[in-house]
Order: C-alpha cells, then structure tokens, then sequence
C-alpha cells in the first residue's frame, strides 16, 4: 500500500485539473449568453466560450500527465497476484500446467480491468463531482432536482451490485463446467464410440450448455435493471428541469443563460457520466470482482511446500474427473403397495459443484443420499457417478446422521480407507475442520479408542468427517451429518469440504447450508427441483415456506462445537 500511495495521490491531484472543463462548462456558457450574446456584445461571449476552449486544454494536458501514475498503482496489483499465482503452483508440484496458464491469464485480465476501470472512474467521477459543484455555483435552486433521482439511482445501483456479482460468477462457473464436460467427451471419444454411450454423453453435454444459457439468461435479467438507473439518474433530471424551465424562468429564478448553463451540465456531463456508470463501468466491475474471486479461491493456501515442513501436508487428491454425478428416472419405494419416496427424479450434478438438498420430512432426502452412495438400488432409472451406471465402488463417501466410529486408534478411525497416511496429512485435515481440541484430548493419533459410544454423536460426527475428507473419493454426500454441530462449526466443516476437490452434496437441516451452495435441489412429492437459492424462492413457494421456517426457528446462539 506504502509504495502506492505517493502515485495514486499525485493521480488524484492531476485529476483535479481534469475536472476544470466539467466545472466551468455550465457557468462560461451562462456567462457567454447573459453577458454576451443577449447582451449584444458577441465578443464577450465568444471570450467566455474561448475560455472554455483553454480549460479543455489543460484537461488533455492533466490526463496525458496522469497516466504515469496510473501504470504505478496497477502494476504492483499484477505484480502480487503473479507471485500469489506462482507459490500457489510451486505448493502444487503437480498443479496442471494448463490451470497455471489460464491462472496467469486472469491475472492479466484483473491488471487490465484494474486499469481501465481506474482511468474511466477517474473522469466520470470527476466529470460527475464537478457537474454537482459547478450546478450549485450557479443555480443552487434547482440541485434538489437533480440530487434527489440521483441519490435513488445511487442506491438501486448499489443494491445491484451483489447480485449481479452472483449472477456474474455463476455464468462463469457455468461455462467452466461446460468447457470440462466437453473436454472430457472429446478426450474420450473413441471410448464413448466403443461402448455405445453417444446419447448419455450427448445428455450430459446438453444439461452443461442448458445450465450454461440459464446463467446467461439469468444475468441479463438482473442487468436489464441497469436501464431503470440511467433513467432515474441521468435522464429524470433532464425531464424535471425542463418541466419546471417555464416556471424558473417566469418567476427568475434563472436567467435565459443560467438555464443553458444546467442544461449543458445535465445533458453534457451528469448524463453521459451515469450512463458510463450504469453501463460499461458496471460491466467491467462485475468482471474484476469474479476474476479476483476466482483466483483467491483456485490459489487460497493451505497446502504444504517442501520448503514449509511445519503446514499440514495436502491430502490425496480425489479423481475429480468422475466426479459429475446424473440421476435419470429414477424410482424407489420401500414395498410393493407403497407410494414411491422418489418417482422419475431427473437430476445433474457438475463435477466440483456444491449442491444442497432439501424438502420436507419425508420427502426422500436420506433415500437420495443412500441412492447416491450405493446404498440403496432403485428400482427403476439409474444413477451415475462419472459416467455409465452402476456406481464404482468408492467413488461416493457418505456421512449420515449418526455416524460411525469403530474401536481402535485414533490414527485407523481418520486414516480409514486410506491407510499409511502421514500424520502430517492428518494434522492439516484435523486443524482444518476444526477438530484439534477433540483429538488432543483424546490423547492425540496414537490414542485408542475403546468403547466410541462414550464419545458424543456431536464427537463422532467430527471424526467421521475428518476420515471422509480425507477419503479419495470424487463425490461426498452429508446425510445431515452436521446436524450435531453448532453453526459456526458446521460451517466451517461445509466450507471445507467445498473447497475440497470433488463434489459435495449436502442434505441441509439449517437455511445456511442452503445458501452456501451453489445450487440446491427441492424434494416434493417423489420429484425434485434444482435451482439456485435465489430462483428457487421465485419458482417454489414450498422453498419460500421451509426458508421462512428455517429463518422463523434459527437458535440465536450455538450450543457448542461438538454436542
């Protein structure tokens, strides 16, 4: 920040020349016309208006000046994230060459959205602070008019922003995950041939760009809603003071040059500024806020170097390349005679996406996770996880309920399936979700575990999730294996495993598990719906009515980590 400031100060005091023109637009030109033209003496108004000319001079001459000082404050912005990209790839010795490229492509991307956005704020916001000034220098009267649209064009903008940024990184989640099955079916296209599975990968490749254009459509619902601020913030001041020029006038509240003068600052300056503001600014903000997301999250530390024995070591890295999980027509009833729990569930999963399922009691949610994990067969459709049913084996971990713990060390219970982990490993899993004072005082790895019914279902809830972190399977599914957990815990725990690598779905019992996913899945009657949080709460009034319960019921403290 230190060595930034010195040229971001001396940018700002050559934005302060910039801001003449703007200025002094409105008063030369009242001046030019009250003390010139109708005044008839020509010369005088043509001085005024050549000092205009002189004013647009020094703005060329400020903004060639400030450019320098521009390149001073971006630059060391590239600079960082570059090296924050490079230790992230050396943390990963097998880090993909290709998510490195396209790592440094977004750097570049941030740089050049850094800049263009410094520069064109620069002058509008000048352009629109000097208009202001300049409108209460000469007619202070009418400034209520303008500042009131304004400030409510303001406010909607602001209010915009978030879910724009939402809807923003979603299409770009959205076309990653196309671009990921594709390449995937390309890569595999001999095999797709051999074994007869064009329709399947065909569906897959259809659910990917259908998700993609819902994202797309998405977007442009919510951007469209830029238009209202250009209206109420740049064009309703125009309107309004025309409206009122009769009035201003008979009554002078103007003169014949002052109305000219607010007239050149509304329609040359604050129009076009919020215009600018609305539109291309808003644009290329939304861009810089997910490319900066996108790269805090692909290169957040946590993993350890070899250079940094003391971090906890990086766990075996699931195949997330099998990680897409589809559910076609799928059927399951617990009888003969019985209503089925789920009837014709259609559904997709990306792989690496965090999904939430929800519904109410008894609508099929434990059925699901069991479906998904192998447990249960159904007995009609399918399910698939990376490809063709059935299931593979150790493809999905499942954490239930109540979960399980067996006699023996500590070590063997988190370490289970994959043995022979290093407790370096084990440590970084353990402190990551959060469960180093459990182990500590269990007597740390090497602890044996005689009889795990004393340990609280809140306890063994947080081994097994330790255990399953650390499993190498592709997909997760929580079967409310949170549930035994405080909020903050669980969401720590949730947090976790989305950034682990994979995919994770979760069966929610709290609205919070619902809106950290990035999309969840409604289960009513045997069918299901999948949407984002946001949508969800205009299409389903049931999802209205379970967040309303969820918000209504919400304990207004924890009860404990581990209960």
């Amino acid at each position: 920040m230190a060595t930034t400031r010195g040229p971001l100060l001396r940018m700002l005091g050559w934005s302060g020349a910039e801001a003449l023109p703007p200025l002094l637009s409105g008063l030369f030109v009242s001046a030019a016309v009250d003390q010139g033209f109708l005044a008839g003496r020509p010369g005088v108004g043509v001085a005024w208006l050549s000092g205009f000319g002189a004013a647009m001079a020094v703005r060329a001459y400020a903004t060639r000046a400030g450019f320098p000082y521009l390149a001073a404050v971006v630059e060391p912005l590239r600079d960082a994230l570059v090296a924050r990209v490079v230790r992230s790839a050396l943390a990963r010795p097998a880090a993909d060459p290709a998510e490195v490229a396209r790592l440094t492509e977004q750097v570049e991307s941030a740089r050049q959205l850094t800049a263009t956005l410094l520069r064109t704020l620069r002058g509008v916001g000048v352009t629109l602070m000097a208009a202001l000034v300049g409108l209460a220098l000469l007619a202070p009267a009418v400034l209520p008019l303008v500042l009131l649209p304004l400030a409510g064009a303001g406010l909607i903008f602001a209010r915009l922003l978030r879910p724009l940024v939402a809807r923003r990184r979603a299409v770009v989640l959205a076309e990653e995950r196309l671009a990921a099955v594709a390449g995937r079916a390309l890569a595999g296209l001999r095999d797709v041939q051999a074994t007869g599975t064009g329709d399947e990968v065909a569906r897959m490749l259809a659910g990917a760009a259908e998700e993609s254009a819902a994202a797309s459509r998405a977007l442009g619902r919510a951007s469209a809603l830029r238009a209202l601020v250009v209206a109420l913030g740049g064009r309703l001041p125009v309107l309004t003071v025309l409206v009122a020029a009769p009035w201003l006038l008979a009554h002078r509240v103007l003169t014949p040059g002052e109305l000219l003068g607010v007239a050149t600052y509304l329609v040359q300056q604050l129009d076009p500024a919020v215009r600018t503001l609305a539109g291309t600014v808003g644009g290329w903000l939304l861009d810089l806020a997910v490319v900066l997301d996108r790269l805090a999250t692909t290169t957040a530390p946590g993993t350890r170097t070899p250079d940094d024995p003391d971090g906890p070591a990086p766990a075996p890295a699931p195949d997330v390349r099998s990680a897409d999980v589809r559910l076609a027509g799928v059927r399951f009833g617990h009888g003969g005679g019985a209503v089925p729990v789920l009837d014709g569930l259609d559904a997709w999963f990306g792989a690496g996406e965090h999904v939430a399922v929800v519904g109410p009691s008894g609508a099929g949610k434990s059925t699901l996770a069991g479906l998904l994990a192998g447990v249960l067969a159904p007995t009609a459709g399918w399910v698939a996880v990376g490809g063709a049913p059935p299931v593979p084996a150790r493809s999905v971990a499942l954490v239930p309920q109540e979960a399980y713990v067996f006699p023996g060390s500590v070590r063997d219970n988190l370490a289970w399936p994959a043995q022979g982990l290093p407790d370096g490993v084990l440590a970084g899993a353990v402190a990551l979700l959060g469960a180093e004072e459990l182990v500590a005082r269990l007597g740390g790895f090497g602890a044996a575990l005689g009889d795990p019914s004393e340990l609280s279902a809140g306890e063994r809830q947080l081994l097994a999730l330790v255990r399953t972190y650390l499993s190498p399977a592709p997909v997760v599914v929580l079967d409310e294996a949170t549930c035994h957990l405080d909020p903050a815990a669980e969401e720590r725990v949730e947090r976790a495993f989305a950034a682990r690598p994979g995919t994770l779905v979760v069966v929610a019992h709290r609205i919070s598990s619902a809106l950290r996913a990035d999309r969840v899945l409604l289960l009513d009657g045997g069918h299901g719906l999948l949407a984002r949080h946001g949508d969800l709460q205009v299409l389903s009034p049931l999802y209205r009515e379970l967040v309303g319960h969820w918000l209504g019921s919400a304990p207004r403290t924890g009860t404990g980590a581990a209960s």
